[in-house]
């Protein structure tokens, strides 16, 4: 019954339409927005966990306040919608894949799926160091800078705001050991190149922490110093993986091959 709804995936290879396309495409979207209903439901149930486990990393004596009547009750539904995105997450990325997938050769499946797998568990080791090691000492900076010169009062919806988007881009830097080896298996980059194009790498990574929200140099460091030692392992954990994928390599044709 439940498979009458869900669309069918196209065989590599297989033609279609440009309205089979569409039609698959909203599908798709249409199941990833249902998914976020029953979501944001659980998430609404356990809303006082989850506002107390954002208030965490709060420095002790600091309190949250709200300025304005629905205030109160519009902070709670951004943290639970907030909340809903990241368990509807998956379901997300499987459509994604799903609607993608036909583009590609049988053997880049497997790869791109072992890659979805290891990229998750990566997602949950940048939410957890953001958490623990970097959000404490950032707010301790950030909410005792010049106490003595300004009355710091910190507002609940920029506060959930800032941790909420400070954890995502913690879970998405720490994709770059999955992203480099991803590159690597599909035979786009190399060992070599990776050590080769060290210097413009770092600038990138010292850029995209730059990019997360946080202003102070102490956050800053603290986001730099992670992606560094993450692209120092991926280069390491490449040269590893190249020699057990060389058999591999030599019975699979390279990307873009005939």
């Amino acid at each position: 019954m439940l498979r009458r709804w869900l669309p069918r995936r196209l065989e590599h290879g297989e033609e279609a339409t440009l309205v089979e396309h569409l039609d698959e495409l909203r599908t798709r979207i249409i199941i990833c927005l249902v998914a976020i209903v029953p979501a944001f439901v659980v998430a609404y149930a356990f809303r006082g966990r989850i506002i107390s486990w954002l208030t965490g990393p709060l420095p002790p004596g600091k309190q949250l306040i709200t300025l304005g009547v629905t205030e109160p009750f519009t902070t709670t539904i951004k943290v639970c919608m907030i909340a809903a995105l990241a368990l509807a997450f998956p379901v997300v990325i499987w459509q994604f894949w799903a609607f993608f997938a036909p583009a590609f050769e049988r053997h880049v499946r497997r790869v791109v799926l072992t890659i979805v797998l290891f990229s998750s568990v990566l997602f949950v080791l940048g939410v957890m160091f953001m958490y623990w090691i970097l959000l404490p000492r950032a707010l301790e900076f950030l909410t005792t800078y010049e106490d003595k010169v300004y009355d710091i009062q910190i507002r609940a919806s920029y506060y959930y705001s800032f941790v909420s988007l400070l954890l995502l881009g913690g879970g998405l830097a720490f994709q770059v050991p999955i992203v480099v080896l991803g590159l690597v298996r599909l035979r786009i980059l190399s060992s070599a190149r990776l050590r080769k194009n060290r210097g413009p790498a770092f600038l990138i990574l010292l850029i995209l922490a730059a990019l997360l929200p946080t202003v102070d140099p102490v956050s800053l460091a603290f986001e730099t110093i992670p992606l560094l030692a993450l692209y120092e392992l991926s280069i390491w954990m490449a040269v590893i993986m190249e020699r057990r994928w060389r058999r591999a390599w030599e019975e699979e044709p390279a990307i873009g091959s005939s």
